[in-house]
């Protein structure tokens, strides 16, 4: 039986963005699926600046930007009227440190459609039809351990790590014997559908919300089509008050009830579902070689669409760390630190977005209220950092009033440009790809820097960057140092004016955008011993090519 380094159970984005950053960092993986064909789902509604700046990562954010659309104004009626028009992301604009001020709207399957076609391109296709029907772990002499995985029909499998991303009713989780506490709220009731309007019947820039005493009707028109709509809406109930389930006769009735369209203006409804509030939480993420992302670990109130966003950022963060532990650099107490970091993401997202939904079920109370209200800073995504983690504890910490980012927070982007061909870039652009980067702020951060490349340099998945101040000589830059001609590096990482010719600042950054370590540039040692951990002790420093290699 052929091993697998990491089969993936569940094709969703969770499960095709962490297949995509696996593939590319050379692992063997396998996504297998229970449903027989991907589903054309357009349940979430798009990626936030955080997730987007990870599919930019993985080199696709052009192609869903592309098939997707700004983030649309609602338009809120109350007694079928227009009472108010809100659009809460009117004054967010891309800054120096954040590329995207805003998220994006597309379809849910059209970003898994983008998603399995660069998952393609490392030749790895998602396997239909494969359920997951029993998982054992064992050790065998070679290699340590790895996990048998039996399937309701077909032969079985063995990995070395397995990770489910099969959502809230994973089977992976069911047969790790995982709790998933938490509360379902029986009488927060949503049906939802994929539905068609007679063409014109609404204005399809904007996402119309009519809520009444009795109900509520919403429509978001669906990017990339010419009549599609997502509806959700408050569900007809029974002589007894029980929610009857969806139908699309049932959704003409509610539309022609609070909206002024006639119900034959619904042309057609599929992918029709029953939405429940469902706040759980998984009690851990990882059971030895086998762990759990996205819905299979928590799931939460739909307020601020952080449902398949959380899902994303723990592919992201657990991705890199499973490739240093296949490839031998780093322990595998290493995967300790994704539930260490994630968990703790998730419990808070758990509040917030239940936070949010109390705030807009008030906020619908009143004329004009609307879904806005569940629409804060909070829900970009680029606040969340891991200050906590252990992966955090390197390096003198800066005092708390210095500018810039600290250990564990999101490292900032910062438009530069390319210090040898003059090309404009950007920090981001230089973090991307499946490598930790060690950038170098002043000339005292040249030593540190050649050390780096010496021990890791060539395909030891480190790269070093000097980041030249405007008015510094560069005359020796190596490929890929860069320079902050406007200064926004130097603002975002707070080290120091662009006059200052101190000691100079290093800072580690993880493959995840997230800092390591921020340190003086004399304190060599916190650098050398974060690298150590992540990427064992790299090769002798014999080489003196290392530098050049490393920033290729």
């Amino acid at each position: 039986m052929g091993m697998t380094d990491v089969l993936i159970v569940g094709a969703g984005p969770t499960g095709l963005v962490l297949a995509c950053d696996m593939a590319r960092r050379g692992a063997a993986v396998r996504v297998v699926d229970r449903s027989p064909a991907p589903p054309r789902t357009s349940r979430a509604k798009g990626p936030n600046p955080r997730s987007l700046e990870i599919l930019d990562d993985l080199g696709v954010a052009e192609e869903v930007l592309a098939a997707g659309s700004d983030p649309v104004p609602m338009l809120k009626y109350r007694d079928r009227r227009p009472v108010a028009e809100a659009d809460p992301w009117a004054d967010s604009a891309p800054s120096p440190d954040a590329r995207y001020g805003r998220g994006w709207l597309i379809a849910q399957w059209r970003l898994e459609g983008i998603l399995r076609d660069r998952l393609a391109g490392y030749g790895v296709r998602v396997e239909p039809g494969r359920e997951v029907v029993g998982l054992a772990q064992g050790r065998d002499g070679g290699d340590g351990g790895h996990v048998d995985v039996t399937y309701a029909d077909g032969p079985a499998g063995r990995a070395r790590y397995v990770v489910g991303c099969d959502g809230a009713h994973s089977s992976v989780r069911k047969l790790l014997g995982i709790t998933f506490e938490g509360t379902t709220a029986e009488d927060q009731v949503m049906v939802c559908g994929d539905v068609d309007l007679a063409d014109g019947a609404l204005d399809r820039t904007r996402w119309h919300q009519w809520f009444d005493e009795d109900g509520a009707v919403m429509l978001c028109p669906i990017p990339g089509t010419r009549t599609g709509w997502w509806f959700q809406a408050g569900p007809e109930r029974d002589g007894r008050g029980r929610p009857l389930a969806p139908t699309a006769d049932g959704f003409r009735r509610l539309l022609a009830h609070h909206t002024a369209l006639p119900g034959r203006a619904l042309t057609r409804a599929e992918l029709l579902s029953t939405y429940r509030v469902n706040v759980r939480m998984a009690d851990r993420f990882r059971a030895g070689r086998v762990l759990l992302a996205g819905d299979a670990a928590h799931v939460h109130a739909i307020a601020g669409g952080l449902g398949m966003n959380t899902g994303i950022q723990d592919a992201f963060n657990l991705g890199w760390k499973l490739g240093l532990v296949l490839a031998g650099h780093a322990d595998a107490e290493l995967l300790d630190t994704y539930e260490e970091e994630r968990l703790p993401v998730a419990a808070r997202t758990l509040d917030l977005t239940s936070e949010r939904l109390r705030a807009t079920l008030e906020a619908i109370r009143r004329p004009g209220g609307g879904l806005d209200a569940a629409i804060t800073p909070d829900t970009t995504g680029l606040g969340v950092g891991y200050r906590w983690s252990s992966l955090a504890a390197g390096g003198r910490t800066p005092e708390a009033e210095q500018p810039g980012p600290r250990a564990g927070d999101r490292a900032p982007d910062a438009p530069c440009a390319d210090a040898v061909t003059g090309e404009r870039t950007r920090l981001h652009r230089v973090f991307a790809g499946p490598r930790t980067t060690v950038l170098g702020f002043g000339p005292g951060s040249a030593a540190v820097l050649r050390e780096t490349a010496d021990a890791y340099g060539g395909d030891a998945g480190v790269r070093v960057c000097r980041v030249y101040a405007a008015h510094e000589d560069r005359a020796g830059a190596e490929p890929g140092a860069v320079v902050d001609d406007a200064g926004h590096a130097a603002a975002a990482y707070g080290t120091g004016a662009s006059g200052d010719t101190g000691a100079g600042t290093v800072v580690v950054v993880r493959p995840d955008h997230h800092v390591g370590v921020l340190a003086p540039a004399d304190d060599a040692r916190s650098v050398r011993e974060y690298l150590r951990r992540l990427h064992g002790t790299g090769r002798s420093a014999e080489r003196s090519t290392g530098m050049v290699d490393a920033v290729r």
